[in-house]
């Protein structure tokens, strides 16, 4: 140590460390600890990691892939890879995408939401000198994934909730955000179909967020990660909308089951695909090249994908009978693995502890944004047995979790 330095100071961490509070998922395993029953194994509705098997055939590709001598992979990622996601993209929505300008991958999309306010958020020109407004806000229809939020502070933008409401069936209604807001705004998130209420929006209400954003000269980034799970009309992407202004998120975590693979796509607006090419190679690459060869199979198969969809079908065929038996309502919930539960007696924190209590592991709305307070989310990843299971323990508890 120098000596004069002062022996009292210490180096500096990032407000947003130090000063935010926990993790939603920290807290609630924290709380997991504390009241499930010592010898009771805890059934998982929390996060959205499915417990499924990944196809075999995806396995087998990963292997078959694993080289001798690792090297870096490329940024923009293998071409085949490219052109198997822009194929299934053209199956799916019937968009053409060009794979060498309009698609880049993504370690999951969760990489992908934490860079991309970094992308588009930073300092203009001086606004009094401009006359253009400075465009630092991010608009966030909240309950909301929680990532989006954290991502935009520390990008230094400023969030802005826009709270969704069981009146409007959980969808997002863009005339309930000022003009004002719009006017600074430099990214709004859409997630549809929407974690965590598992609502949909329609094609007419993606052309009209598109035309406000190109209007206003926002930047829309649409989460799609759960689009191929749906139980009656597959939802329509955003890109249907023309690629203007806009990007969407895709990821094989939930399509597939390889949450761990970390392996998505963002697509849309060629000139913020160049701005993101640009900018990763300063926080990191694309997914090993073995992983994009399972990621290549996967993409090019459909058949997985509708056996994934009949799976949690299955399951909400189990707990929605229970639910409206028990008198508990769920609202939206029309598409994703998410159930979106109205709670008895309106505290969402206290009626998950009281799950806890029989082993059952649910996520307050609260913790995604206080426009879920009142509410729960029902992850259906557990096993159909662990389901028949969750099932089980609730009837047993009868009235002591409300009615």
């Amino acid at each position: 140590m120098s000596p004069d330095a002062d022996p009292r100071a210490t180096p500096p961490l990032n407000p947003l460390l130090t000063e935010g509070g926990e993790y939603p998922f920290v807290t609630l395993e924290r709380r997991k600890r504390e009241l499930v029953p010592p010898g009771t194994q805890a059934i998982n509705f929390s996060m959205g990691d499915p417990r499924e098997e990944t196809p075999e055939f995806i396995r087998e590709a990963l292997k078959r892939a694993v080289p001798a001598v690792s090297s870096y992979p490329a940024v923009a990622g293998q071409a085949a890879l490219r052109a198997a996601f822009t194929g299934w993209f053209a199956r799916r929505y019937g968009v053409r995408l060009d794979p060498e300008t309009d698609v880049l991958p993504a370690n999951g999309t969760k990489e992908a939401v934490f860079l991309m306010a970094f992308a588009v958020v930073g300092r203009h020109a001086d606004p009094a000198v401009s006359g253009a407004p400075e465009r630092r806000t991010v608009v966030i229809p909240s309950p909301a994934y929680p990532v989006y939020e954290p991502a935009a502070r520390f990008a230094g933008a400023e969030p802005y909730r826009a709270p969704l409401r069981s009146e409007d069936a959980w969808r997002f209604v863009p005339e309930r955000v000022p003009d004002e807001v719009w006017r600074r705004t430099a990214l709004l998130w859409l997630n549809t179909p929407h974690n965590p209420t598992g609502a949909v929006l329609g094609r007419d209400a993606l052309a009209r967020v598109a035309a406000l954003a190109r209007r206003h000269g926002f930047w829309v980034a649409a989460d799609e990660a759960y689009a191929e799970i749906y139980f009656g009309a597959a939802p329509p992407s955003m890109l249907t909308c023309g690629l203007e202004n806009v990007v969407v998120l895709h990821t094989l975590s939930k399509r597939s089951a390889m949450t761990g693979y970390r392996s998505g796509f963002i697509a849309g607006d060629p000139r913020l695909i160049a701005a993101l090419r640009k900018f990763r190679p300063n926080v990191g690459v694309a997914t090993p090249d073995f992983v994009q060869s399972a990621a290549i199979a996967a993409w090019n198969d459909d058949a997985h994908a509708a056996n994934q969809r009949a799976r949690y079908a299955a399951k909400r065929e189990l707990f929605l009978p229970y639910f409206a038996r028990r008198g508990w309502r769920v609202e939206a919930s029309e598409a994703s693995f998410y159930l979106w539960l109205r709670v008895p007696g309106g505290d969402d924190v206290a009626f998950v502890e009281r799950l806890l209590r029989i082993g059952v592991v649910a996520l307050p709305g609260s913790y995604l944004g206080p426009a879920g307070a009142g509410f729960i989310r029902f992850a259906l990843v557990p096993t159909l047995e662990e389901c028949r299971e969750a099932v089980a323990r609730m009837e047993a508890a009868g009235a002591a979790l409300g009615s």
